[in-house]
């Protein structure tokens, strides 16, 4: 069974025999106990072309120590990895393997580097023994596999206890730095192995496939950070982290929103087959978030309403609604990203990038393409509003607000492709964008709110339970939509284009 750690380190740059200044002198450490050298031997692992190491990922397989076992790191930010741990064996675990899927997909896991260490270990200590920080001077030896070049090293690594105050990293470092000890230029031990052990005939890189400050450019790096989101969003779904569903779900449709808007960049004969699957899959993960969403709503609208308005188990029935719909949920997200349709999905975005389909307009100045792509996508939304205005309210128009939503959405995602192009213009554009489109939200949210409170409705009168609670809840989300369509108009005429 697979454990999580957040580890967070800092790593320095230390010469052979290297003396440690007293840490005793370092804010709150009371002792310094010395543990003495614990020897590591640690294989990492990776595909031949260094997938996980491009993207800060390790994989590896280590004995020695207390912690001997497989150890997946996952970058957090600058000095943080969250270290996923998996008991010693021959074989990668498939509790680690599957969080690797949208890395290596079909490919190999292979031996890449293998390090020895010998591990001098120091506990820091307060006044109540409790531990602040352990330290420790690494000396490293290094070979690239199978039969590959050597390196060896010194360095300093300082990792805060799992309960310390971060802090405690900087008031240790103070004291190095007032040693002559400096912090490493490598972010972690395989970066420098692999730095240090490259083949001389190490592959250059390649031109890109659009020339700086053309549409083709701007288009493409924008496809490229969504594209690189939904490979990196893949475990943090698997691991159940907060709102990763929602970012995944939101990376593809931001990638799915770029091929449609940029069709006068990228041949749509090509990217339109692309935005299907990216519709289905965030159509699989839409179902997780929609019941998050909804389910978030309607525990705080119970628990706004004065407790003598809840009759009776309003509470629990809303609980087991959840739980069971919650767990259906997740299973169709997880069974998504299992599935080979959906790394069929990943490898025709990277043959994509690796050669883009670009048309005419790809060439041209970006500013220009750009504007004028988000500019169509503002005046295919101002349909979608007034058709929706010119509607009675009902059924009808609550299905064009909806589109009219979908359409703010598109339009919101245009501008924030083109802000790195366009600057203040589109980052404002956007802002305004996203009020119409959060207002549009909000009445929906009423709309489906509305739905399964009748559910819940009937299922509590088919138990012989009272619906009063249910249908008070409904006449709110009532208020809330009709409160919402008032509001539109004035919050749409302040959307104006660029």
């Amino acid at each position: 069974m697979a454990e999580t750690k957040r580890e967070i380190e800092r790593k320095y740059e230390a010469a052979a025999g290297t003396d440690v200044p007293d840490l005793t002198r370092v804010r709150d450490v009371a002792t310094v106990a010395d543990e003495g050298v614990v020897e590591l031997d640690a294989v990492y692992h990776d595909t031949p072309d260094l997938r996980l190491a491009a993207d800060s990922i390790t994989l590896r397989r280590r004995t020695g120590g207390s912690d001997a076992g497989w150890h997946l790191k996952f970058p957090v930010a600058v000095g943080v990895r969250d270290e996923i741990r998996a008991p010693l064996s021959d074989a990668l675990p498939p509790d680690l393997a599957v969080l690797l899927r949208s890395r290596v997909r079909g490919g190999e896991v292979v031996p890449v580097v293998r390090l020895r260490s010998a591990r001098d270990v120091r506990r820091l200590l307060d006044a109540d023994g409790g531990l602040l920080a352990e330290l420790s001077v690494d000396t490293v030896r290094a070979r690239r596999l199978p039969k590959g070049p050597r390196a060896s090293w010194t360095e300093i690594e300082v990792e805060a206890a799992d309960d310390a105050d971060p802090g405690i990293l900087d008031a240790v470092e103070k004291q190095l730095r007032k040693a002559g000890v400096r912090p490493s230029d490598a972010p972690s031990k395989l970066a420098r192995a692999l730095a240090e052990t490259a083949p001389e005939d190490a592959r250059p890189d390649t031109a890109p496939p659009a020339a700086p400050g053309t549409a083709g450019a701007a288009v493409l790096a924008y496809v490229r950070e969504q594209a690189e989101a939904i490979v990196a969003l893949d475990p943090a779904v698997r691991r159940d982290l907060p709102d990763a569903v929602h970012q995944l779900r939101v990376a593809c449709r931001r990638l799915r929103s770029a091929l449609k808007t940029y069709r006068s960049v990228l041949d749509r004969n090509a990217t339109d087959p692309l935005g299907d699957e990216l519709k289905w899959l965030a159509g699989e993960l839409g179902v997780a978030r929609d019941q998050e969403v909804l389910a978030e709503r309607l525990r705080g609208r119970l628990t706004d309403m004065p407790r003598p308005l809840r009759l009776g188990p309003v509470k629990a029935r809303l609980r087991i609604w959840d739980t069971a719909r919650t767990k259906d949920a997740r299973r169709k997200a997880v069974a998504a990203l299992d599935s080979d349709r959906y790394l069929a999905l990943l490898d025709r975005l990277d043959a994509l990038l690796a050669d883009p389909p670009l048309r005419e307009a790809a060439g041209r100045d970006a500013a220009k393409v750009l504007a004028r792509a988000v500019r169509k996508d503002h005046a295919r939304l101002a349909a979608r509003v007034d058709r929706a205005l010119s509607l009675a309210p009902g059924h009808e128009r609550d299905l064009a607000l909806h589109e009219a939503r979908k359409a703010a959405k598109r339009t919101r995602y245009a501008a924030d492709a083109a802000r790195p192009t366009l600057g203040k213009p589109a980052k404002k554009f956007s802002k305004r964008v996203k009020k119409v489109q959060s207002l549009l939200g909000e009445h929906q949210d009423a709309v489906v709110a509305r739905a399964t409170l009748r559910d819940l409705a009937v299922q509590a009168h088919a138990a012989g339970e009272t619906a009063f609670t249910w249908g008070l809840l409904y006449g709110r989300e009532e208020a809330a939509a009709d409160a919402a369509e008032r509001e539109l108009p004035e919050v749409w005429a302040r959307a104006v284009p660029l």
